[in-house]
């Protein structure tokens, strides 16, 4: 029933479920979320037929779980691989039900070296086990031995990387932007009637005006193919010069999904199915544009795909102004689409030059005459080494953000747990940041006092301006002849310091003394020159304790405070 309690519409009398199994029980049929089919052909493999045939049920058994045609295509290669690794073995297996714990366990071997392979070792297990001949038994057990945790190798873009693709994307992008802008400014011209009839201008927007509705310049069929008629007019037979006028081509859509996925964290899938955004009113008659955006995740589960957020338009670096660029820059691309396939209108469109040759689309929407929807992953790995970085740009950049911004569209734990921690840029950066705690913390134990807390003087002891010295022969500060070079300020840094009652009045004020001057010097002079002291100055103060510190404060006399600030100016340095 609907969420409202009205019972939901049967299906017509005819209807049946589709098959999945065809061809003699060979051909598996997946169907995607948007109920397109694609079929994976077992009878292919280089096994024996009833080792095809058990692969292709457990194939079978898995593909109603399946809402994407990435996914199978995913298990499907990984099967090819394990038939392959079967095919080398001395003696290959006819069946599942003849391998071996042996087989098994190499099988194991060959994949658990490397992170590809340990994925390929997860897919292929998740798949064995759903066949009954393997869930018990010695070689079920090893099947189903659990694998280690993945390591994630992946990585973010350090900053210069994210530099390179952004500056190369936006640079693209605002070239694509100029040149469709100043056609369409002609085209709008020529549709107007505003240019000088038998002008080169007017000859140009009558191609352009063919090549909006069509997407396409005229042109001549020969033998040997298709030939652009105005050539010569138009300043060459190249796309920049015929079909780029009015269209991105497909890196400078990918510049644009780029730019996307470092302004809003979004990936591959998310734009590939995304609508045009759209304009809602914003707060006065002259306020900002605010774009209004439909972001679907189909991992949020059923019920829960859609999202909608909100971005403005304020300015040239405000987030919304790079979805009225995508807009302007896709105009013509989604205009044509909306007549060839009516209702679509997918933000990321673009023309392609080969027409009817496109690779398979998987979970794209299919190509629409020369229109093509969405961004392949090796589009971006194209782009990538074009633009001089290490492979496809969509996941690394997309981290950045996600890791910068925080949880997107996915929980906080999913942050933390898949995002942050894994991720090698932040852990580089952590470890600088835990050095410097390390430093500060060795430097604060060090800053701590060195010497020793007694109850009464020893008459053996050289008095100092702040502590009792038991020896300054064996002074860390030695001043060359046998004596010691330290102020009086460092012998709460040396262990052969004795305090007693006698001096609690006097560091008392020593301490209110440093915290005073704290509020009146700069801070990094201060730092330098008085804060070590200030801490040891604590750490003594918790030894004697706070009460007994109190109230030593309060007994310090006029020669104690004259003495501190003596020793403050410098005139009692040994």
């Amino acid at each position: 029933m609907s969420g409202r309690g009205r019972r939901a519409a049967l299906p017509t009398g005819d209807h049946h479920v589709p098959e999945v199994v065809v061809g003699g029980g060979l051909v598996v049929r997946v169907r995607n979320q948007e109920g397109r089919v694609k079929e994976f052909d077992f009878g292919v493999l280089a096994c024996p037929e009833p080792m095809r045939r058990s692969l292709a049920v457990c194939f079978e058994r898995l593909a109603p779980g399946w809402s994407a045609h990435l996914t199978a295509q995913t298990m499907w290669i990984d099967v090819r691989r394990f038939v392959a690794f079967l095919g080398g073995l001395d003696s290959m297996p006819a069946d599942l039900e003849e391998l071996t714990v042996a087989v098994a366990k190499r099988w194991r071997a060959s994949c658990i070296g490397t992170a590809a392979g340990r994925t390929t070792l997860a897919q292929i297990r998740g798949l064995l086990r759903t066949d009954p001949r393997l869930k018990d038994g010695p070689v079920g057990l090893e099947v189903s031995r659990r694998l280690p945790r993945p390591e994630y190798t992946g990585r973010s873009f350090s900053p210069a990387e994210r530099d390179l693709a952004r500056i190369t994307a936006r640079r693209q992008v605002r070239a694509a932007l100029s040149r469709i802008g100043e056609n369409a400014a002609l085209l709008a011209d020529w549709q107007a009637d505003r240019l000088p009839a038998k002008s080169r201008q007017a000859a140009i927007g009558s191609v352009l005006e063919h090549l909006a509705a069509t997407g396409r310049v005229p042109e001549t069929m020969t033998a040997v193919g298709r030939h652009v008629r105005n050539a010569k007019l138009l300043g060459g037979a190249g796309p920049l010069a015929t079909w780029g006028r009015l269209y991105p081509s497909r890196f400078e859509a990918v510049a644009l999904a780029v730019l996307m996925a470092d302004t809003f964290g979004w990936n591959l899938s998310v734009m590939n199915r995304m609508p045009a955004p759209v304009a809602r009113p914003s707060a006065g008659t002259d306020g900002p544009t605010v774009w209004e955006m439909r972001v679907e995740k189909r991992r949020a589960g059923a019920g829960r795909w859609w999202s909608t957020e909100y971005v403005t338009d304020s300015g040239a670096d405000s987030p919304g102004r790079l979805i009225t660029q995508a807009l302007q820059l896709t105009w013509f691309a989604r205009e044509l689409a909306g007549r060839l396939v009516p209702g679509m209108d997918n933000l990321l469109v673009f023309r392609t030059g080969k027409p009817g040759t496109s690779a398979d689309y998987l979970d794209r929407p299919r190509p629409a005459g020369p229109l093509m929807f969405g961004i392949d992953s090796q589009d971006g790995v194209r782009w990538g080494r074009q633009a001089g970085l290490p492979g496809s740009p969509f996941q690394r950049v997309r981290r950045v953000t996600v890791v910068r911004e925080g949880p997107l569209q996915h929980s906080r734990s999913t942050h933390e747990s898949v995002y942050v921690l894994p991720d090698r840029q932040v852990q580089d950066a952590s470890r600088k940041v835990f050095a410097a705690g390390a430093e500060a913390a060795a430097g604060q134990a060090r800053a701590h006092f060195a010497g020793q807390v007694s109850a009464l003087p020893d008459p053996g002891h050289r008095v100092t301006g702040t502590v009792d010295c038991a020896d300054e022969s064996t002074s860390a500060w030695p001043d060359g002849t046998g004596g010691c070079a330290a102020d009086f300020l460092l012998c709460l840094a040396c262990p052969n310091a004795h305090v007693h009652p006698g001096h609690h009045p006097r560091l008392a004020v020593l301490a209110e003394y440093l915290r005073g001057l704290a509020s009146v010097v700069p801070e990094e002079e201060f730092d330098v020159r008085w804060r070590d002291h200030l801490i040891r100055l604590d750490d003594l103060s918790l030894r004697i304790g706070p009460a007994a510190w109190s109230a030593a404060r309060r007994q310090a006399d006029d020669r104690d405070h004259a003495l501190i600030r003596l020793l403050l100016k410098g005139d009692l340095t040994p």
